[in-house]
């Protein structure tokens, strides 16, 4: 009888055991591999760089000879560096944009750079960003605009199968794109090959998205797809570069009252900065913003300032989305000078900031731990792949930071372990501060990556990090304690 005891008392010890140490069951949707991907990325750039650029305006009519085009000091290589610099893990070009005109020799239309005397129209832009961009590191990725002010086909039948044949150019021509960019503009006044009209198209159907994304997806298939309503990227709603306070990486997009479709165009903007929680899709926010008032160059606007974009990365990258920056080369074919310094300021902030983690000196324990496998190591170890994890039926708890000395931070950064989803719904961080707790900051959503400022720096040997409301086992990635650089 006492072995039979204690056999089943060893099975039900290991078995609890194993229950322990197994991995979480995942929450609600849950990102893909290549949305993953996006999401370390973080922070990347937009370019605008047509004949628009040379005729000072936003948006080009379509009608701009392509002589005009003619960048004598152009460097993708500057403008990379610069970017670089500036923190930025990835580019995207605007390979066309409305006014029809190609960045690259393409086959589907003679409104292209071959017809500019650009390196006597031998050119190709596209390839020339795609090779400085791989050259220093930074992912490469392309937007083509669905519409087209130039092509005199544009809002017939015949159009969709020339946007589709650029976007298979552009998919085949560049090597592997992390992004391929998608905007609403739909339809409007433009040049159409001398028509000089206005032009409205059902953007419901006009595109056939479901179709068109099916080339990305087949000849792309790690590129994440933005657009208002995703598929992989939403927009976030605005162009100030900023996300909710609260913000959601799920999504459920709805089509516009009277229209049985979602599409590019017709997004669900109120919600669009938030999120929604619980959506059907793991599907992120990207908060885009030019660097300067406009997303062409413009002589008389100024860069924003290196302070203006370390807040616009809390309010985006801090806030679990990605900040999409737009960078405007001048007519001499390179960023101006004040954007260079612009970006290196900001570059040197977010270095100086986040390169001491205060948090790797703290001793961490927790009031709860699934098992050995999800130890609150985790959460100091840089590494997004491990994490630590309560019990499935635990859905609220302590952490608790110490150190030997007092630290001083006014940042704090969380990092929920997103490969299982958004889980956490509210929470709050309290330091000892002359002998009390005191409350410093409180939230509700965590996500990809969480940073609150705090409005002065605060010094304490103490902290912890209560998890208060959380449907599922909690599992958190990383913690970080940075004080302002």
């Amino acid at each position: 009888m006492k072995l039979l005891t204690f056999a089943y008392l060893n099975l039900v010890f290991c078995t609890t055991l194993f229950a322990q140490n197994t991995t979480p069951k995942p929450y609600g949707a849950i990102p893909s591999a290549r949305q993953l991907a996006w999401h370390n990325v973080e922070l990347y750039g937009l370019i605008h760089f047509t004949p628009t650029t040379f005729e000072d305006k936003e948006w080009g009519y379509g009608d701009a000879d392509p002589l005009k085009f003619n960048p004598r000091e152009f460097n993708a290589e500057q403008i990379v560096l610069a970017a670089k610099a500036g923190g930025l893990r990835a580019i995207i070009l605007v390979a066309k944009h409305h006014d029809g005109f190609a960045l690259w020799p393409t086959k589907t239309t003679s409104y292209n750079i071959s017809k500019s005397p650009y390196k006597n129209g031998k050119a190709d832009m596209v390839k020339e960003f795609e090779t400085a961009a791989r050259k220093h590191g930074l992912k490469f990725g392309v937007y083509c605009s669905p519409w087209d002010r130039n092509n005199p086909y544009y809002g017939t039948e015949k159009y969709l199968s020339i946007y589709q044949e650029q976007l298979r150019e552009l998919y085949t021509n560049y090597g592997p794109l992390f992004m391929s960019w998608h905007d609403g503009a739909n339809g409007g006044d433009g040049y159409y090959g001398g028509a000089k009209e206005n032009r409205a198209i059902d953007n419901t159907t006009y595109y056939d998205w479901k179709n068109t994304w099916e080339i990305t997806r087949k000849l792309q298939p790690n590129a994440n797809i933005f657009s208002d309503v995703g598929p992989d990227v939403r927009w976030v709603g605005n162009e100030k570069g900023i996300a909710a306070a609260t913000s959601w990486a799920t999504f459920t997009p709805m089509p516009p009252q009277g229209k049985n479709v979602a599409v590019p165009g017709q997004a669900n903007y109120p919600q669009s900065p938030t999120g929604i929680r619980n959506g059907k899709y793991w599907m992120p926010a990207e908060c885009d913003v030019p660097l300067r008032k406009g997303w062409f160059f413009h002589a008389n606007e100024r860069p924003k300032t290196p302070e203006e974009l370390f807040d616009l990365y809390l309010k985006s990258v801090g806030r679990g989305a990605g900040l999409d920056l737009g960078l405007a080369p001048d007519q001499r074919g390179i960023l101006h000078e004040d954007d260079v310094a612009a970006l290196n300021k900001f570059g040197t902030r977010l270095t100086k900031t986040f390169s001491n983690n205060l948090a790797t000196k703290a001793t961490i324990i927790a009031s709860n731990i699934r098992g050995s496998n999800f130890k609150t190591s985790h959460l100091k170890d840089n590494n997004k792949s491990t994490y630590w994890a309560t019990n499935d039926d635990v859905k609220s708890a302590t952490i608790s930071l110490s150190f030997k000395t007092p630290i001083t931070f006014d940042i704090i950064s969380l990092q929920e372990y997103i490969p299982l989803g958004q889980r956490i719904e509210q929470y709050h961080i309290e330091a000892m501060i002359d002998g009390k707790w005191q409350q410093i900051a409180q939230g509700e959503s965590i996500g990809a990556k969480r940073l609150i400022k705090l409005d002065k720096p605060v010094s304490s040997r103490l902290i912890r990090v209560k998890i208060n409301k959380c449907p599922a086992a909690i599992t958190l990635s990383e913690i970080g304690l940075f004080l302002l650089g």
